[in-house]
């Protein structure tokens, strides 16, 4: 294998189309893996942990740096040329007729073309992002951070500035919302209806807005946090501003908030506004006891699943069902079937996600059902993997943790290190079932499915061979609306042999059942 890299100068490109070309310089003949980033101080660190720099170069954040790895020194020079020619392709469609249309390039200009504007999104290098918050806040802007690897030394002086002057910010590493029907980041195509969601989390927003949208429901609004906002140093600023914004909406009728469990003082003060709001209000604090949040209006629950249910049955005037900890019946029998199949030597789930949410719910319900899962992000410290590259016993990986994400795009849009640990995992002799989750929506691989599934019959192949049947078990988180069409990933997974389930927390049931 050679490693090659290639610095562009001056061009700038944002997080999330570089992953998306970081996929499409991948997929190049001969090349093996390639990430293509700003050539920030952290980013360049970046690579050079994950192997794709030998030694660390000069940053320059102005520039766009370009690294592959492939089979041979002409095809990584090939790849870098290809790379730069559709970088500058790109570049030149601006021009048309002889004049060309200079893009804003700063977030005054941006507003002098859209001067109607009230809400800015920021996807730049994590040590830039809150510089630019502050301007958009100053501008009377509200604002989405995108970003990440910012501090909550910067957030929380934003977040209260902004506070002070009626403004929200999401984030920072806000991945996802839905504003005013518009996705945002990595966000699903959902109904227009009476529910509005408060979330820390981009998965569990996700799952919840599109179990509601199957459910036959609607999203008014769906606000993301950011993941320190319910610390006790930030104090869950946005979140209590959704809540607030929710309460005065009056098209929303019931309020939905996610989070895994704030700190106290934080819990607190987020059930006391709830409960101020006067709007039935369902609560999923994730690994918290439901009971530790019902009050008088505000209905806790334990699964996403529950949550989105819960969230419809209300908005409805409907009344909430009793919701059942046990494996649904239509699932019963499956796992019975299942686990003939297996032999005496197959004993273990492996989970293999792309969202950190769904990880937590699936180590939570997994371990309620067959004792302790090892993982990356462990319930407890002495189930954290000793190697994160090898499973032991039932082991659920979140391979969007920034270990594995370094140098390379998220496992959202690229399954080639998820790809590979199915491979892996099928070779293990103790691997009964292994567990995926699908995730549709804009921002996402286009054909998740289509990415998969070679993957699972190679998997498949390798265990018949050893005379073993490997299991499948997964779900699609996504709706009809999604451009990568539901209907058809589902029709392709299951072709392949995945057991598909309606949800995260039935999967993670499911799997449980057949081993157990």
């Amino acid at each position: 294998m050679a490693t090659a890299q290639r610095m562009i100068k001056n061009l700038y490109r944002d997080s999330v189309s570089l992953m998306k070309f970081s996929e499409k310089v991948s997929a190049l003949d001969g090349v093996k893996q390639a990430s293509a980033v700003m050539a920030t101080e952290n980013n360049i660190s970046l690579l050079v942990e994950a192997g794709l720099l030998a030694q660390t170069i000069s940053p320059s954040p102005n520039d766009l740096l370009v690294v592959v790895e492939a089979r041979d020194d002409s095809f990584a020079g090939a790849a870098l040329d290809s790379a730069e020619a559709m970088l500058k392709a790109r570049a030149a469609e601006s021009a048309e007729g002889g004049v060309r249309s200079v893009p804003p390039r700063s977030i005054e200009m941006g507003l002098e073309s859209m001067p109607s504007a009230n809400f800015v999104l920021i996807s730049t290098p994590g040590e830039y992002a809150a510089a630019e918050a502050r301007k958009a806040i100053q501008l009377g802007l509200h604002v989405m951070i995108f970003s990440d690897n910012v501090s909550m030394e910067e957030e929380i002086p934003l977040k209260q500035y902004a506070r002070e002057h009626n403004l929200l910010v999401m984030g920072p590493d806000c991945g996802t919302a839905i504003i005013n029907g518009i996705p945002l980041g990595f966000a699903n195509v959902v109904r227009r209806g009476d529910i509005g969601v408060v979330a820390a989390s981009g998965t569990g927003l996700q799952q919840v807005t599109s179990l509601i949208d199957r459910f036959g429901g609607g999203i008014t609004q769906a606000i993301g946090t950011g993941g320190h906002d319910l610390k006790s140093e930030v104090g869950g600023i946005t979140m209590l501003q959704g809540i607030e914004a929710l309460t005065a909406d009056p098209s929303t009728k019931v309020i939905l908030l996610v989070s895994k469990p704030p700190s106290p003082d934080v819990m607190k003060k987020v059930l006391e506004k709830a409960e101020r709001s006067g709007k039935p209000v369902v609560v999923i604090f994730i690994g918290a006891d439901p009971k530790s949040v019902t009050h008088g209006k505000i209905l806790g629950v334990k699964t996403l699943e529950d949550a989105a249910a819960a969230s419809v049955s209300l908005s409805k005037g409907k009344a909430v069902k009793k919701f059942s900890n046990a494996l649904p019946a239509k699932y019963a029998t499956v796992a019975k079937s299942s686990a003939r199949k297996l032999n005496k030597n197959q004993k273990y789930v492996r989970a293999l996600f792309s969202g950190g949410t769904f990880c937590y719910e699936n180590l939570l319900l997994m371990s309620e059902a067959l004792g302790p899962v090892y993982s990356n992000i462990p319930l407890k410290k002495e189930h954290k993997l000793k190697d994160v590259w090898k499973s032991q016993e039932h082991t659920a990986i979140d391979l969007g943790d920034d270990l594995f994400t370094q140098g390379r795009p998220h496992p959202m849009i690229d399954f080639r290190l998820r790809n590979e640990r199915i491979i892996q995992e099928a070779k293990d002799p103790s691997t009964a079932v292994i567990l995926l989750d699908v995730v549709l929506g804009h921002g996402s691989n286009m054909d998740p499915a289509g990415e998969l599934v070679p993957a699972i019959l190679q998997a498949q192949k390798i265990a018949a061979k050893a005379k073993r049947k490997v299991l499948f078990v997964g779900f699609v988180c996504g709706t009809e609306s999604d451009p990568q069409n539901l209907a058809r990933q589902e029709m392709m997974l299951a072709d392949a042999g995945v057991i598909l389930t309606d949800s995260n927390a039935q999967a993670a049931r499911l799997a449980a059942a057949i081993v157990a």
